[in-house]
């Protein structure tokens, strides 16, 4: 799956040079624009939809494969060849992220991959993961040297895990929150917690309170709220009002963080092409109003991208609370 694209110039004087086609990585993607992050390279570790949970609110759809198994799902030296060649090319980012179409701990080799990038460039490392696999020693000691690491915490026992994010057999509550509470004693980078929440499901404030009972005892060194502003793979997972989540940040000590909407402000200098629309679309479904914001395009122009990657069949719309929301058409 086409993931990442630059262009480069050649020694030819400027009447002789010819723009050069979109690179292509394939495991590689973006920069793309993050909540959290600012503009994000992502790092593609597994394939698409392997997960060890299947979250009623993921928006890249159903988990295809669930599993608890670590192995090198992406042969880590592709990897790291992509990536030496994009800091090669010259490629900006404000952070590299190991995340992407599914959990990246369960790739036995993701250590590799963040000491290289700390090794070979200044760029900070971060990972996302839901955390399901910390309780292994492994584990934490390849994400311990990433510079932020995010964990998911979104349920508060193991009827709530069950219902909200579905894990592996293999995998239960207890054990997802010693495995947090014990890579938090021992990283020394920046810990991050989402709570996503879902309305109706865990959004009662007892409810919560339980999570931000959970949560301080990880000790993060920040807790951000999420809610499904994109389209989820269950329809009933809807959205929760802003200022609901405003009142449920409250619960937590410090009060938490609402993130629900992304920003990206250093974004206009990202190439836009419609390949690269389709290849964050495909990633991250998107309003026409992100892709001019991500892009520095004329909502014109934008829609002749979207418009003739839905006629062509590479993307679709879906309208979300009134909104229409472009999206891959993954096979």
């Amino acid at each position: 799956r086409a993931a990442a694209f630059f262009s480069q110039t050649t020694d030819q004087s400027p009447s002789e040079t010819q723009p050069m086609p979109p690179r292509r990585y394939k495991y590689l993607f973006g920069p793309v624009p993050s909540r959290r992050l600012g503009r994000s390279l992502g790092v593609d570790l597994v394939p698409f939809k392997t997960f060890s949970f299947e979250c009623i609110f993921c928006q890249l759809g159903r988990t295809t494969h669930k599993t608890a198994e670590r192995r090198e799902y992406a042969p880590a030296d592709a990897i790291l060849g992509e990536l030496a060649d994009w800091l090669k090319s010259g490629g900006e980012a404000d952070v590299i992220t190991l995340a992407g179409s599914g959990e990246p701990t369960l790739n036995s080799e993701f250590g590799r991959i963040i000491e290289f990038v700390r090794r070979k460039s200044s760029i900070p490392v971060a990972l996302l993961t839901n955390g399901s696999l910390l309780s292994d020693p492994e584990v934490r000691r390849q994400a311990a040297q990433a510079d932020i690491v995010k964990v998911s915490l979104s349920a508060w026992n193991t009827a709530s895990l069950q219902r909200i994010n579905r894990p592996h057999p293999g995998l239960d509550f207890a054990r997802l929150v010693e495995g947090q509470r014990q890579f938090r004693r021992e990283f020394q980078g920046r810990l991050w917690m989402e709570v996503f929440l879902v309305w109706g499901l865990n959004t009662a404030a007892r409810d919560v309170s339980a999570v931000a009972r959970w949560a301080k005892q990880i000790h993060p060194d920040k807790i951000q709220l999420n809610t499904a502003v994109r389209p989820p793979c269950e329809a009933f997972a809807r959205l929760v009002p802003p200022n609901r989540m405003k009142a449920l940040a409250r619960l937590f000590a410090p009060p938490a963080d609402v993130i629900a909407e992304y920003s990206s402000d250093r974004s206009a200098g990202v190439q836009a092409t419609e390949i690269e629309v389709l290849a964050m679309i495909e990633r991250r479904p998107c309003t026409l109003d992100q892709i001019c914001r991500v892009f520095g395009l004329h909502r014109n122009e934008a829609a002749k991208y979207t418009g003739k990657l839905v006629r062509t069949g590479q993307a679709r719309e879906q309208r979300r609370e009134g909104r229409i929301y472009y999206l891959g058409s993954h096979d």
